[in-house]
């Protein structure tokens, strides 16, 4: 069964009161279930999107170094709109390259300034951290995300067709200097 839809519109959502915030205990619930449910309503994927999204939630909970690793919700009147995180990148990077991460925001929260926000806190932890750069991976279909890397600096470094999530999908890799 399927959460309920928020209820909050655009219209009615001050930016102004949306806080960020760490993570709390029942967020990381929260996150594997919103993924899964608008990923699987807006791009048709499978349960291992979920499932990925679990994993990932898991080893950050897991093991994450709280010195130079983050995870921010965006929150308005107690109601949860959005995540970012800020890892380390996986063995093969750099050690000072960071990766961003289950960057999300509900469509109540979108074309309000918060994914900029998200971002820019992202970003600003990530140089106090002592990364000098930064990679993302994503998929060509998430035009507003992508739209937000390119207008901050972000850049391309490679894209693939391939079959993820039981969907045909186009998969990017974006990096940036710190």
């Amino acid at each position: 069964m399927n959460p309920p839809e928020p209820t909050q519109t655009p219209a009615a959502l001050d930016p102004s009161q949306v806080i960020l915030r760490p993570l709390r205990p029942g967020d990381a619930d929260w996150l594997i279930a919103q993924h899964g449910r608008l990923y699987a309503r807006d791009e048709g994927f499978d349960a291992s999107f979920e499932q990925l999204v679990a994993d990932i939630v898991a080893g950050f909970l897991r093991d994450h170094d709280p010195a130079r690793e983050r995870g921010w919700i965006a929150e308005a009147g107690g109601e949860r709109l959005g995540s970012i995180f800020l890892v380390r990148a996986e063995t093969g990077q750099p050690p000072d390259t960071a990766k961003l991460r289950l960057f999300l925001l509900l469509p109540q929260a979108r074309g309000l300034g918060l994914g900029q926000r998200l971002h820019d806190a992202c970003l600003d932890f990530a140089r106090g951290a002592g990364y000098r750069r930064i990679v993302l991976w994503t998929h060509e279909s998430h035009r507003a995300a992508t739209r937000l890397y390119a207008r901050n600096g972000w850049t391309m470094t490679g894209s693939r067709a391939t079959r993820s999530f039981g969907r045909d999908v186009v998969e990017q890799a974006w990096f940036r200097l710190l």
